[in-house]
C-alpha cells in the first residue's frame, strides 16, 4: 500500500469515527469561496447559515501559518499523475475553517507550528516554511512515525498526526479526493430480472 493509499485509510477513518464529525456538517465546500450560496445554503436552517458565513468571514491563522501548513500539507499529500496535492484541494483552506468551527484544534494546532518553527530554526537556523525540501522532509520524518520517535520529540509527533488526520481528512472529502478515491455515489440501475443461474438453481427456470 503506497502512501497515497494509506492516506485514504486514514481521511475516511477520521470522518466515519468522529475526528471531523462537524466537518461532515459543514462540509468542505465551507474552506473554499468556488461554490454557490445556494450550493452553500441547500437543507441548512437559517442559524446554520449565519454561523458558516461568521466563520468564513474570519480569520484566525496568520499568512506566517497558513504558509507553513500549504508547505505541510503538500508533503503529506503531494501531487502525482492521478491528482493535485493538498494545497490543489484546498485543504489549507479546509483546515482555518476546521479549527474556526471545532475550537479544539486551534491551541494544538498553532501550537505544534510554533514548535515546529521553532525545531527548524534551532537546527536549520530557518523556519520550516523557508527551510530547504530537503530540510523540511528531514524535519517531518522526525515526527511523522510514532514508533520511531526520539526523545523530546513527542509534542511534534502529536502535532503531526493531527495534521495529518486534517490533511487527509480535508483532501479525501474535497471534489478532487473523491474524484481521486473513485467514488461515484449512488448509481440508477436497469432491473433485468432474476439471473438465469438463480432461476435454474431453483428449477424456475421455465416459470
Amino acid at each position: 500500500m503506497n502512501r497515497r493509499e494509506s492516506l485514504k485509510a486514514i481521511g475516511l477513518t477520521a470522518v466515519s469515527t468522529g475526528v471531523l464529525l462537524e466537518a461532515c456538517k459543514t462540509d468542505n465546500k465551507k474552506a473554499t469561496t468556488t461554490v454557490t450560496a445556494d450550493e452553500n445554503n441547500a437543507g441548512r436552517e437559517a442559524f446554520e447559515i449565519e454561523r458558516n458565513k461568521k466563520l468564513n468571514e474570519e480569520r484566525f491563522f496568520t499568512d506566517h501559518e497558513m504558509l507553513t501548513i500549504t508547505v505541510l500539507a503538500d508533503i503529506i499529500i503531494p501531487k502525482d499523475e492521478k491528482s493535485g496535492s493538498a494545497s490543489d484541494a484546498k485543504v489549507p483552506e479546509f483546515i482555518e475553517f476546521i479549527v474556526k468551527d471545532i475550537p479544539s484544534h486551534q491551541v494544538p494546532v498553532r501550537g505544534g507550528l510554533r514548535w515546529l518553527d521553532t525545531q527548524c530554526l534551532n537546527r536549520y537556523n530557518n523556519a520550516f516554511k523557508d527551510a530547504t525540501p530537503a530540510q523540511q522532509l528531514e524535519m517531518v520524518n522526525d515526527i511523522a512515525w510514532p514508533e520511531k520517535v526520539k526523545p523530546g520529540m513527542e509534542q511534534g509527533v502529536a502535532f503531526f498526526n493531527r495534521m495529518r488526520d486534517l490533511t487527509a481528512s480535508g483532501f479525501f472529502t474535497s471534489e478532487m479526493g473523491v474524484k481521486d478515491l473513485g467514488y461515484a455515489g449512488n448509481m440508477p440501475n436497469k432491473w433485468e430480472g432474476v439471473p438465469e443461474d438463480v432461476l435454474k438453481q431453483y428449477g424456475l427456470e421455465n416459470v
